[in-house]
């Protein structure tokens, strides 16, 4: 099997990883990819429902969705691993297009963005994602996550209420006053799902708790025959047999309205599409093609709607549940896809006693694990910028619209990147104090040992240029035990860059090695003290110079930490050629 190393040079070819992974492909590697294929599909089932009904389309949308664009972005992605379908980030944008502009509008928006993301892959444009910086995207995850669970309450408690409007205030109000109408059955029952949903990963981490959850709300409700709402009841089931084919009416005066959120569901899918290749990577030490990737991602969003389908991009949790699954290939991947068909032409009928109350449950996990919740604490640490840059873009995202949002995110993205690289040019006399304190960063003058590999960082460090650490760290296996990395030359930093920062040290602990900061200026070495950085690293592993960086890295291979008794005693017994 081909080492990422070994792939790199594929990385400006557009060069789906299926053909560069079928070379020297065999039995054992497919069974591997069987296993995960066929998980991750039963995964995908309630999810692909779910999100078809809370985007305001049908179930079998979503289905169909899974099915086309799940094939074709495995087949054509730069990932190994990636799985590609319906996913929560577009519920609020897809639901507001078909308020505005019908059906007819969606199927129209979908082929756009997948040719939008086309010309960004073939052209080499997909790096213009990294230009977004940790505080919009976190933003946006925040108030999507919490649009999707405002969606599902009505199905959670069994509401009775009017038609629901679109906005977040007004869908608040009609289910704040209406609350008198819940139903105990449902809540029960919704409630129970999530408990199966949370309680299933502690008990069984190889069964999917969503799927147990389906499972048993089904039965349950046809045993006692629950008063509850279920696909059946609401959508009259779903279709037996393959997604019809059938071309969408093209409408040249809806192009120029239907522009911008084409583009933004082209943004979404280009950016959650690469953050779940770059999981992926993590997870499985490959290295995807991000060009190769957005043009899958379009191919898939311009074929999917002429089958009946919605958005589609890359699914964060459902790669991650493909990876530990035992998935090697993109075949896991079609296998995934192959299997959502199969239970269309099979078991489509018993589908229709599913009760919506448990796809609730179901959306709720979803939009607690996609929120980033937990970054909301890092944010908050960070500049006034960058907070005020995390909390209008929330604010839009909730109060406002997802294409206002993305586009204001944009533009405070631009104005923060300048702001920031304004604050990096320095005028100042040079003395003999300012010489004589550079001598403890100098290189020249010092001796590297063998058990240190020494990384610098020249210039701003802000989103935008954190993919170059990731390039310049694909490969763990070249770097000794101890890495130290020279800040003395980098001039800003920003919360994307520290994120980076702690991808890097956890990649090298997960590898056995350790990672040192030395020489940061004022601006990072404040940013570093001021976040949670210091205590994901340790205190005693950022250093005022490479001087005593490099005693610190003495330090580490004499106790092992970090490093272990073997190689240790191999690299302090020899001494450098």
């Amino acid at each position: 099997m081909a080492t990422p190393s070994s792939e790199g040079n594929a990385q400006n070819r557009l060069t789906p990883k299926l053909l560069l992974c079928l070379k020297g492909y065999n039995l054992q590697t497919f069974t591997s990819d069987l296993i995960a294929g066929l998980t991750v599909g039963l995964v995908a089932l309630p999810l692909a429902m779910a999100f078809g009904i809370a985007s305001g389309v049908t179930p079998q949308a979503g289905i169909y969705t899974a099915v086309v664009a799940g094939f074709l972005i495995s087949a054509l992605g730069g990932s190994r691993v990636q799985i590609g379908g319906p996913t929560g980030a577009f519920i609020v944008i897809i639901a507001g297009i078909i308020a505005k502009f019908g059906l007819s509008g969606l199927l129209m928006v979908t082929p756009m963005a997948g040719l939008i993301l086309v010309i960004m892959g073939a052209t080499g444009l997909g790096t213009a994602v990294k230009f977004i910086p940790r505080p919009v995207t976190i933003g946006f995850t925040n108030g999507i996550a919490l649009l999707i669970a405002s969606t599902q309450i009505k199905d959670f408690l069994g509401l009775t209420t009017p038609a629901i409007p679109s906005d977040f205030l007004g869908k608040m109000e009609i289910l704040l006053t209406h609350l008198n109408t819940i139903q105990l059955p449902n809540v029960l029952l919704a409630s129970a799902s999530l408990a199966v949903i949370l309680l299933m990963p502690k008990i069984n981490k190889r069964v999917p708790g969503s799927i147990v959850a389906l499972l048993l709300g089904t039965t349950v409700t046809l045993l006692f025959h629950l008063p509850v709402a279920t696909i059946g009841s609401k959508f009259g089931g779903i279709p037996t047999g393959l997604p019809h084919f059938a071309i969408p009416e093209f409408r040249a005066d809806l192009i120029m309205p239907l522009l911008p959120s084409a583009f933004t569901v082209a943004m979404l899918a280009a950016v959650e599409s690469l953050l779940s290749a770059v999981v992926a990577d993590s997870m499985s030490g490959d290295r995807h093609n991000s060009n190769m990737e957005l043009v899958a991602q379009g191919v898939a969003n311009l074929i999917t709607p002429l089958f009946g389908g919605i958005p589609a991009t890359g699914a964060i949790a459902r790669t991650a549940t493909n990876v530990r699954s035992g998935a090697k290939t993109p075949v896991a991947g079609i296998i995934h896809a192959l299997t959502l068909l199969l239970i269309l032409l099979v078991a489509a009928p018993l589908a229709r006693f599913i009760p919506l109350a448990t796809l609730a449950a179901v959306l709720f996990v979803v939009a607690y694990n996609m929120g980033e919740w937990r970054e909301i604490g890092t944010i908050v640490k960070l500049s006034k910028a960058d907070i005020a840059v995390w909390i209008v873009t929330f604010a839009l995202t909730v109060l406002a619209d997802l294409t206002v949002a993305v586009e204001v995110g944009i533009g405070l993205a631009a104005f923060l990147y300048i702001h920031r690289v304004a604050q990096t040019t320095t005028v100042s006399i040079v003395t003999e104090e300012y010489i004589e304190e550079g001598r403890a960063h100098t290189l020249q003058d010092k001796e590297v040992p063998p058990y240190v590999s020494i990384l610098r960082i020249h210039g701003p460090f802000l989103f935008g240029s954190t993919e170059k650490l990731i390039d310049e760290t694909a490969d763990l296996s070249i770097f000794a035990p101890v890495v130290i990395l020279r800040l003395r030359n980098m001039t800003a930093i920003d919360g994307t860059g520290l994120h980076a920062l702690e991808v890097l040290s956890d990649r090298l602990k997960g590898a056995g090695k350790t990672l040192l900061l030395c020489g940061a200026r004022d601006q990072p070495a404040k940013l570093l003290t001021k976040s949670e950085f210091v205590n994901h690293i340790g205190e005693t592993n950022i250093l005022l110079n490479v001087e005593e960086a490099l005693a610190r890295a003495r330090e580490v291979v004499e106790n092992f930490g970090g490093v272990g008794h073997e190689i240790a005693e191999d690299y302090t017994s020899h001494s450098p050629t």
